[in-house]
């Protein structure tokens, strides 16, 4: 791997990750785009720019790292325990469910969840503007909502987002708990990654590798930022349609 395909995919994990429309997929089209084969260098690599969009949460919530929102990390932790329970037991099955076709499939599903839950809202208001009227039976219904994301190409911000919209968190909220929900989440699955791995980065260069770190975290943290300012005037709508189209085109390229 060199600078130039370092900074791409940093840019690409940086950008989706926290959007409702699946790194893995965007993922999957731009190493294929880049001719990159899936070795366990690449993997690895994957690891990191991973750890940057980690770091990119807290340099954006820092301020809801102290013991006033403790209650609110312990909702985080509540949501985080379905996912990380089946997640473990039933790890190699999740594994042997991945193929382009069930991420393509999965994208499709999403955006049409995602069109059926905005004309469902129309009609709705919600019951929750700011986390901290946030409650825990909620918080709990968002993390089993998350189980989904365990299939391929559902997008683990896309099944939180739509988890917290029906139990009545504003978009904003359920965009910003999704944000939060990312640490322990991401936290889990890249360090179990790391572990397993860590042999593949003796071989590896430092300059890639730090290269897409780097950007991996620059474009998460303004694409965070900025992601709450479109909600504040704009729906998921365009993310439904988005969804579905890259759907289509990853089926027809296979």
């Amino acid at each position: 791997m060199d600078i130039l395909q370092s900074g791409i995919l940093g840019l690409v994990e940086g950008v989706t990750e926290f959007l409702p429309i699946s790194s893995t997929g965007h993922l999957i089209v731009v190493s294929q785009w880049l001719g990159m084969e899936q070795t366990e260098g690449n993997k690895a690599f994957e690891v990191i720019i991973q750890l940057a969009a980690i770091l990119a949460v807290i340099a954006n919530y820092k301020a809801r790292f102290t013991l006033r929102h403790c209650r609110l990390w312990c909702q985080v932790f509540v949501a985080f325990l379905p996912v990380a329970i089946v997640g473990f037991l039933f790890r190699h099955q999740i594994k042997a469910l991945f193929s382009v076709s069930v991420v393509a499939t999965m994208f499709i599903v999403g955006g049409i969840v995602f069109l059926m839950v905005e004309r469902w809202l129309k009609h709705r208001s919600p019951s929750v503007e700011n986390l901290d009227d946030l409650s825990f039976k909620q918080a709990l219904w968002v993390g089993v909502a998350q189980l989904l994301a365990l299939i391929p190409g559902t997008s683990r911000a896309g099944s939180t987002i739509v988890g917290a919209l029906l139990v009545g968190l504003s978009r904003k909220a359920s965009a910003e708990f999704s944000f939060l929900l990312a640490l322990p989440v991401m936290m889990a699955a890249s360090g179990y990654d790391l572990l397993s791995n860590y042999q593949e980065f003796a071989g590896e260069q430092w300059q890639p590798l730090v290269f897409g770190f780097v950007v991996a975290f620059l474009s998460a943290f303004v694409v965070m930022k900025l992601f709450m300012v479109f909600l504040e005037k704009f729906t998921f709508v365009a993310f439904g349609w988005y969804r579905i189209l890259f759907g289509v085109l990853l089926l027809f390229l296979t």
